[in-house]
């Protein structure tokens, strides 16, 4: 249905590109592990109608400065794929949400493993806010539920919630 959406308004779906900052905080299903918080950055590209549906792609970037799984936990690297769906009410902002998945990994000290690889399923509220015909800011809640790979031969597997809130802009061509 999103795919016929998209293509049926053709002359109306415009690719955009935009960049998110935000706050994010994640917390662990093994009790071992301490919650933690940071800011997030990331920058997508996508292509749809502002008030209809899209399709995004978005790598994102999180500094880390908590070390949770080592010694020497780094910055994490992320990619997500999310089909969006925003809503024409006639109001002067477009409420969407957006579903999708997305992998990433960063690097860690430990006797097992020099990085780790994680996978999420991401769930996002929001809105766009008109600027004009080709600029609109977001601001928005994102949910990720993220699996990471074995990090030891004692644990098996760790998953964690993650709840960003964040603003950005877009610039549709």
């Amino acid at each position: 249905m999103a795919i016929t959406s998209l293509y049926s308004n053709s002359s109306d779906a415009k690719v955009y590109v935009g960049t998110t900052y935000g706050y994010l905080n994640e917390s662990f299903s093994e009790s071992g592990y301490k919650s933690i918080s940071a800011q997030t950055a990331s920058i997508k590209v996508g292509y749809g109608i502002r008030t209809a549906y899209a399709v995004e792609l978005s790598f994102d970037y999180t500094p880390n400065d908590e070390n949770v799984f080592s010694t020497n936990d780094s910055d994490k690297y992320g990619i997500d794929l999310e089909l969006m769906k925003a809503f024409d009410w006639d109001i002067f902002v477009y409420p969407f949400f957006k579903a999708g998945f997305g992998a990433g990994y960063f690097d860690i000290k430990n006797q097992n493993n020099n990085s780790l690889n994680y996978s999420s399923y991401n769930l996002a509220l929001g809105c766009f806010i008109p600027i004009n015909e080709h600029f609109d800011a977001e601001i928005g809640y994102r949910y990720k539920f993220t699996s990471y790979e074995k990090v030891s031969e004692t644990i098996k597997s760790v998953s964690s919630n993650i709840n960003i809130g964040y603003l950005g802009i877009n610039f549709r061509f």
